[in-house]
């Protein structure tokens, strides 16, 4: 996402009062990755001394925008003064004048390691609370989100994505071995990560629509299917939008998955100043990804004993011929039970406990075998050719 120069430049001049009479403090560092200096900026509260971790939070700018403006326009910092925490805001890859973050489709450079290494440089210089590290970003940065905890998935507690997506290249192979609490918000009206989808963009840049995403972590994290939705009071009726919030509560180690889905809103960040046209001023995004991510910590899920479980259960099953066209033959333990889901979540075969499964009616694809046995439940791809 681009911001309007022109008008962002003004933006800074009319609000460089709001912006500069934040109470804490903005670092502009640099570390080095990949053979090069990487600059970010950290936002840090007045409260924080260093007698006591704080939570990290990363936010993550848009295609073509920059660290500077990602911090203004989310504006976490008054946030982050009162709740007491670190926001570092880092400056994506270059190619000439143009920034953004590389998800696995956008040249070499190792976006996924320069972030690790960040969180670990900023660890040894500041007192971090390990257990409490979070990502969350705009546009191409929400799709840095959801890629950085594909593939480093240890390192954070949760993720939140405002106008992002996943993309299809990478769709199906993020598998992390534990669950990761994720936040979107979306507008129905986004023209440039369309709500829907986008099926025109090639088989690597396509991305994945919406209430899909959702539906895998949903998935993923073993929540209750049943969703809680809640409709926004319309506090300003100017801005052409609406606001749905779904949850999705109750996943293993009490993880969940929540979706602020802005009736025709645009490719924008809720609660910000509006740049855009319909960009939602019902609630403040930034404020509800910290009330997100604050119920979570990183060890809840990376060393619960539930994690273990899941592999011992993964281990102990075997299926084949996969992939399949008639019957799935199942070897497994005891007393588990098998059901077939769709990519969203929904259950297309009825639970059984027999060791074999006919998916002769289900069209070609991907699907999942959803593998329960007492407290444990765990999920096996498979094919139906």
């Amino acid at each position: 996402m681009k911001l309007r120069r022109p008008l962002f430049l003004s933006l800074l001049l009319l609000t460089g009062f709001f912006y500069y009479s934040q109470t804490g403090l903005t670092v502009i560092d640099s570390i080095k990755s990949g053979g090069v200096y990487r600059s970010y900026r950290l936002y840090i509260p007045t409260s924080y001394n260093g007698s006591k971790a704080f939570p990290l939070v990363l936010n993550l700018h848009g295609l073509s925008s920059s660290a500077t403006e990602q911090q203004v326009y989310s504006n976490f910092m008054p946030i982050a003064d009162t709740a007491n925490f670190l926001v570092v805001h880092p400056e994506g890859s270059k190619n000439g004048s143009t920034q953004y973050w590389n998800v696995g489709i956008f040249g070499t450079t190792n976006d996924v390691g320069f972030l690790n290494e960040l969180i670990d440089s900023l660890s040894v210089h500041y007192t971090i609370d390990q257990n409490a590290v979070y990502s969350c970003g705009l546009s191409n940065g929400g799709i840095m989100s959801y890629y950085l905890v594909c593939n480093l998935p240890a390192k954070l507690a949760a993720i939140a994505s405002v106008a992002g997506t996943m993309f299809r290249s990478w769709y199906f192979s993020c598998d992390p071995k534990f669950a990761i609490p994720v936040m979107e918000i979306h507008g129905t009206e986004d023209g440039t990560i369309p709500y829907v989808g986008n099926s025109t963009a090639g088989a690597n840049g396509l991305y994945m629509p919406i209430d899909t995403v959702v539906q895998r972590w949903v998935f993923h994290n073993h929540c209750n299917p049943s969703v809680i939705t809640k409709s926004l009071p319309d506090v300003n009726s100017s801005d052409f939008s609406t606001v749905i919030n779904y949850k999705y509560i109750n996943g293993v180690d009490k993880s969940m998955v929540e979706l602020y889905k802005v009736l025709g809103g645009s490719h924008s960040w809720p609660g910000a100043i509006p740049l855009f046209f319909h960009t939602n001023e019902d609630f403040n995004a930034s404020a509800e990804i910290w009330r997100f991510f604050r119920q979570f910590k990183r060890n809840q899920f990376v060393t619960n004993v539930g994690v273990q479980e899941r592999e011992t259960l993964l281990n102990s099953v075997k299926v084949f011929p996969n992939p399949g066209s008639t019957f799935l033959t199942i070897v497994g333990p005891e007393g588990a039970r098998y059901s077939v889901l769709g990519l969203d979540g929904k259950k297309l075969l009825t639970e059984t406990v027999a060791t074999t499964i006919d998916i002769s009616q289900l069209n070609g694809g991907l699907y999942f075998l959803k593998i329960e046995k007492d407290n444990t439940r765990a999920m096996i791809k498979i094919i139906k050719e």
